[in-house]
C-alpha cells in the first residue's frame, strides 16, 4: 500500500531532525534542502515545515514533557526515538485536529522503519503516557 502524503512528510521531518540533531543546520537550511531534493512521491512542505520548525524552537519544552516519561535522560535517548518521540509529543501537544491515536501510530510506524529492533514498543509507551497527560479527552 501506498504511503499518505502526511506519512511520507512525517518521514521527511524524521530525517531532517534527526540531520538536525547530529548537525545543529538551521530550520531555513533543512526546508531549503528538502524543497530541493524532495523525497521520492512527494510531500507537503506546509506541514513539513511546520513539523521541523514546531520541534527545533521547542525542544526543550518537548524534553521537559518527555523526561518524566522516559526511563533514562532524554539527551541519552537514541537519535531516531529522540526525534520521533520529540515529533509525537510536538503534534500531541500542538496538533489537536489529529487524532491522538494517529498521532501514536504514525510515530509507531516510524520507529519500525527507522529505529532500532524494539523501539517501536518503547515509543509506543512513552507516547501512550504523554498522550493521557496532553489529550485528556
Amino acid at each position: 500500500m501506498p504511503l499518505s502524503r502526511r506519512t511520507r512528510t512525517r518521514r521527511a521531518a524524521l530525517q531532517a531532525l534527526y540531520q538536525w540533531q547530529m548537525t545543529g543546520h538551521s530550520v531555513d537550511d533543512l526546508r531549503a534542502q528538502f524543497r530541493e531534493n524532495p523525497p521520492p512521491g512527494g510531500f507537503d512542505p506546509e506541514f513539513f515545515g511546520e513539523l521541523i520548525t514546531g520541534v527545533i524552537h521547542d525542544f526543550e519544552a518537548l524534553d521537559a514533557v518527555l523526561a518524566p516519561l522516559t526511563d533514562r535522560p532524554v539527551a541519552q535517548l537514541d537519535h531516531v526515538e529522540r526525534a520521533i518521540l520529540r515529533m509525537g509529543v510536538y503534534e500531541l501537544r500542538s496538533a489537536g485536529n489529529v487524532p491522538w491515536r494517529v498521532v501514536i501510530n504514525e510515530a509507531v510506524e516510524l520507529a519500525h522503519a527507522f529505529g532500532a529492533e524494539q523501539s517501536h514498543k518503547y515509543v509506543n509507551g512513552v507516547l501512550d503516557k504523554a498522550a493521557r497527560n496532553l489529550r485528556a479527552d
